[in-house]
């Protein structure tokens, strides 16, 4: 089969592409011939030697996908030979087949395509986990979602939104990004300048839930933003890992920082996270209730064209690599 494959650590110039086995699947795995894959931040932080990756022999990048299944394992019951899927899988995603537990795949509903669902998974998850089991979202909270252009801050606005939010603050540094999210659910936009943190306090008081992408130059500031019992989950960190905050205000407010990763999880976690992304986001997906902001749709063959739109931060939403769209 046809894969990507980085070469070493460093920019463009180490994507390069093979062809290598297709995978070998075991008992409780489906081997899936991949329509379309998502490209993350994640793999862009991985080619460049700033974001740890599980071990492949060969060592194929890629964390999401859509696709038809095409083997199943013995063990295997929910899903069979010729059904529409997609899913998340910790590496291997950019090739033209994929092997992954099978209950981490989701089958893809009738009148959602695998173009549109291959955009679904790491966004609708990440964003999913981060406000109910991390930031404890609820109807009537308020949320803050700093990164708006992002494909997760982009879902995590419309699951707080249709979740019954009292209100979705976001922040870019992008004016358009901001006007291109109110579709989103986005009901105060605001710039990402020195006065935001006074701008969310006047807006919306304080905030039951940040979901932050920026990490240590926003960490003091989320904080300050806090309502009573409030969270702050942190998803990212492109500015930094390393930050300080008023610790007294923390504990005033008797609020909780908590990380989150979807990577590195043990696959019991991982399976539960699919359950519910195929239970909650997927029929509303299929519906036009929630729906993935698809950038741009770049071929395979093009990847480090899309890597260097990410990098730029050009994106509006997820990039879609095509691998072989007349799966659809």
């Amino acid at each position: 089969m046809r894969a990507a494959l980085y070469t070493g650590k460093g920019g463009a110039e180490v994507i390069a592409f093979a062809d290598v086995p297709e995978p070998a699947i075991g008992p409780d795995d489906a081997l899936v011939e991949v329509a379309y894959a998502g490209l993350n931040r994640a793999d862009v932080l991985e080619r460049m030697g700033r974001y740890p990756a599980p071990r492949l022999d060969p060592p194929v990048p890629g964390l999401e996908f859509s696709g038809v299944v095409r083997a199943v394992g013995a063990n295997v019951r929910n899903v069979t030979p010729g059904d529409r899927v997609c899913g998340l899988v910790a590496a291997g995603a950019h090739a033209e087949f994929v092997a992954a537990d099978a209950l981490t795949l989701a089958r893809v509903p009738d009148g959602l395509s695998l173009r549109e669902a291959a955009a679904l998974p790491e966004a609708f998850q990440t964003a999913h986990d981060a406000l109910y089991a991390r930031g404890r979202f609820a109807p009537g909270k308020s949320v803050l979602v700093h990164a708006v252009g992002s494909s997760v801050g982009l879902a995590a606005i419309a699951l707080a939104k249709t979740g019954g939010a009292r209100i979705v603050v976001g922040t870019s540094r992008t004016p358009e990004k901001l006007e291109r999210a109110k579709p989103h659910g986005l009901d105060v936009a605001l710039p990402l300048d020195d006065a935001w943190p006074e701008a969310v306090r006047s807006a919306a008081g304080g905030i039951d839930c940040v979901l932050d992408f920026l990490g240590a130059p926003a960490l003091d500031a989320n904080v300050s933003v806090l309502a009573t019992g409030g969270y702050v989950v942190s998803i990212g960190s492109l500015g930094g890992t390393r930050g300080s905050f008023d610790l007294g205000a923390l504990m005033g407010r008797r609020a909780t920082i908590v990380g989150t990763v979807l990577r590195s999880r043990p696959v019991v976690e991982k399976r539960e996270l699919a359950a519910a992304f195929a239970r909650e986001v997927l029929p509303a997906a299929a519906e036009g209730r929630l729906r993935a902001e698809i950038d741009r749709v770049v071929p395979l063959a093009q990847l480090a064209e899309a890597h260097a739109a990410m990098e730029a931060n050009a994106n509006f939403g997820k990039i879609v690599l095509a691998v072989n769209p007349a799966l659809n």
